[in-house]
């Protein structure tokens, strides 16, 4: 079910980016603006959440309908789910972790719609045998609306970069 959901995903995703308009489409890779820091504040206060171990405050952007997918390809849908998960987290494997996110792109699609991605970089997270992971770099791909002047994800997927050895 979860390679459907993730098929289904990168459909919606792929609409998205090809069916509107190119002069509708503003990306946003420099410095934030008026119609990006609203977007740009959600991802540093769930960033910030992440690293206050606030399972709550991680989970508050999601809403009762947003879809959360991690790098192992875990889904949990909807902000109760998404907090529950984090909760356990917090209090085991991610106590004493950090994550720094630099966001690379955010793009309007539609004015109420929007497609963002950033960097992350994660420390201090632990492995099933208590020891300290190497640190952990990835993507985070979001697709989020504005419902009653907010911006919530309506889709997250966390994705790891392959560590040669």
């Amino acid at each position: 079910m979860s390679r459907m959901r993730f098929g289904v995903t990168i459909a919606v995703l792929f609409v998205f980016t090809f069916s509107f308009r190119v002069e509708g489409a503003r990306a946003q890779s420099g410095a934030p603006d008026a119609e990006s820091a609203p977007i740009r504040q959600v991802i540093n206060d769930f960033v910030g959440a992440f690293n206050r171990h606030d399972a709550h405050g991680w989970a508050m952007p999601f809403g009762e309908d947003g879809d959360f997918t991690n790098v192992s390809g875990l889904t949990r849908h909807g902000q109760k789910e998404v907090e529950e998960r984090f909760q356990g987290l917090f209090a085991a494997a991610l106590k004493d972790a950090h994550r720094t996110v630099t966001v690379r792109h955010i793009r309007f699609v539609k004015p109420d719609v929007v497609a963002a991605d950033a960097e992350w970089a994660l420390t201090g997270s632990r492995a099933a045998d208590g020891s300290e992971n190497p640190v952990r770099k990835g993507i985070f791909t979001w697709v989020m609306v504005k419902k009653d002047g907010r911006w919530m994800f309506a889709d997250f997927h966390e994705s790891e970069f392959v560590t040669m050895r």
